[in-house]
């Protein structure tokens, strides 16, 4: 399995730390002063070392900072820097990690002892891949990075474990994406000329060119993606078939249909769909937990860890190691 698992979790914590906002479920993050200088943050006792975040900083300052081919540290972001984007992304993930192992002991999600070896076996093989400066910079030793692949692995099976139940099965029709063209308009009066004009035969797309308030006229929607009141009309129509006016609360619409079924994306919407019942699933044992749990954060230390980009630090693989080893888990 990739990392859609961990991505999944990201709405549980509403967004953890993110731009300022420091909280686990329900509760402040506490800015305290109990936390050693080694210490990031601490969820219910279990502390989040300096040493591990560096790791997924150092991983991800490189997955982000060279997207696409380009070295995006040169380049200027704004209000939020990518060094910024690049902790809060860090900071997130290793607290939804640390609930989720919290989680796992709760539920008594242990680790097999194959899946230790394996876990031992990806670290030798991204320790290997470190160099000198790196393993200076990190200050980490391969039974560190054993530690910290355990962390992530049984984050991944309470995941597993608590989604294992979810209906996989998805009918055409419940994934089924159409292609349409939409007018929308707020104001009745031209709703009503728009419904002369196709009535007596324009062209719908020389019509919706003239009238539709929306940014796209022809679009493709899965269910749940237009207001109930047109879904209702729209996975109705044959291909070619014009609706008339549709009322909704916020104006009218009219569509055409260009394609009822559009077998490619209805194919890939299915694993949309199981995911969003893996995350409704999750979600139901995660957020009561999580909203349980007191914590708190180094918040000078956190602030004063800065990203060494000099270019010395080139380490991305290991999230990809780990998949290696566990990608069918």
């Amino acid at each position: 399995m990739k990392r859609k698992w961990i991505q999944t979790v990201a709405g549980a914590l509403c967004m953890a730390m993110l731009l300022g906002g420091c909280r686990i479920g329900n509760r402040e993050i506490v800015v305290s002063g109990t936390l050693t200088d080694k210490q990031v943050f601490k969820i219910e006792g279990t502390a989040c070392g300096l040493k591990e975040a560096k790791v997924y900083l150092a991983n991800y300052q490189n997955i982000y900072g060279t997207a696409y081919g380009l070295d995006l540290w040169k380049h200027d972001f704004g209000d939020q820097s990518l060094s910024d984007y690049v902790k809060d992304i860090t900071i997130e993930e290793l607290t939804h990690m640390v609930c989720m192992d919290l989680l796992a002991e709760n539920q008594g999600v242990t680790l097999s002892e194959e899946e230790l070896s394996q876990v031992e076996e990806a670290a030798k093989e991204y320790y290997a891949t470190l160099s000198g400066d790196e393993i200076a910079y990190l200050g980490v030793t391969e039974s560190d990075i054993s530690e910290y692949y355990s962390h992530y692995a049984l984050a991944q099976k309470l995941y597993q474990s608590l989604t294992s139940s979810v209906n996989e099965e998805v009918s055409d029709d419940e994934a089924r994406v159409i292609e349409i063209m939409q007018i929308f308009v707020t104001d009745g009066t031209k709703a009503s000329e728009v419904a002369s004009k196709l009535q007596r035969g324009d062209d719908f797309a020389s019509v919706a060119n003239n009238y539709n308030q929306l940014s796209s006229i022809q679009v493709t929607v899965a269910r749940d993606e237009l207001p109930e009141e047109v879904e209702k009309v729209a996975f109705n129509l044959d291909n070619g078939e014009t609706s008339g006016k549709i009322q909704t609360e916020n104006g009218y619409y009219f569509v055409k249909c260009l394609n009822k079924y559009d077998e490619e994306l209805t194919e890939a919407n299915k694993s949309n769909i199981v995911e969003k019942r893996e995350k409704e699933a999750f979600d139901d044992v995660y957020s009561e937990y999580v909203s349980r749990l007191s914590s708190n954060l180094n918040q000078k230390l956190w602030d004063n860890l800065e990203l060494d980009t000099s270019g010395a630090i080139t380490t991305d693989s290991f999230f990809e190691v780990f998949e290696k080893y566990f990608a069918d888990k």
